[in-house]
């Protein structure tokens, strides 16, 4: 099973870094990671909660009315398999399980090399 190495609540730059047991570092970025909540309320229902968030649909996303925070208060470990962020409008009620971190994590990095690999190409294409 996967579990992280080190974590680190880079608040300055908007971020959380994971390190993994496999030796890959995931960063998210607190806005994304806020939209990502697994809770119920956030994913809209108990059929949906822990599933995992479309990542083209959450790049895509551009809130017009910020009603969330996207700072992190404070970060408390959930046994040995899963964090609670609470964030500074007091939300923390996401349990976000090492998978599932690692698995926005990757979905994340994928997401955002489609992407580029879809506004960066070569003229000549």
């Amino acid at each position: 099973m996967l579990k992280p190495t080190g974590i680190i609540l880079d608040r300055g730059a908007k971020k959380l870094l994971i390190n993994w047991s496999d030796g890959i570092t995931h960063e998210y970025p607190l806005d994304l990671l806020r939209e990502a909540c697994p809770c119920v309320e956030c994913r809209g229902g108990h059929e949906k909660m822990g599933a995992k968030p479309d990542m083209d649909s959450l790049l895509l996303t551009i809130p017009l009315v910020r009603r969330k925070s996207y700072e992190i208060a404070k970060l408390t470990p959930v046994g040995n398999y899963a964090l609670t962020p609470e964030w500074t409008d007091g939300h923390n009620a996401g349990i976000y399980t090492w998978r599932y971190l690692y698995d926005i994590g990757r979905d994340l990095n994928e997401a955002l090399k489609k992407r580029d690999e879809a506004l960066y190409k070569p003229l000549d294409s």
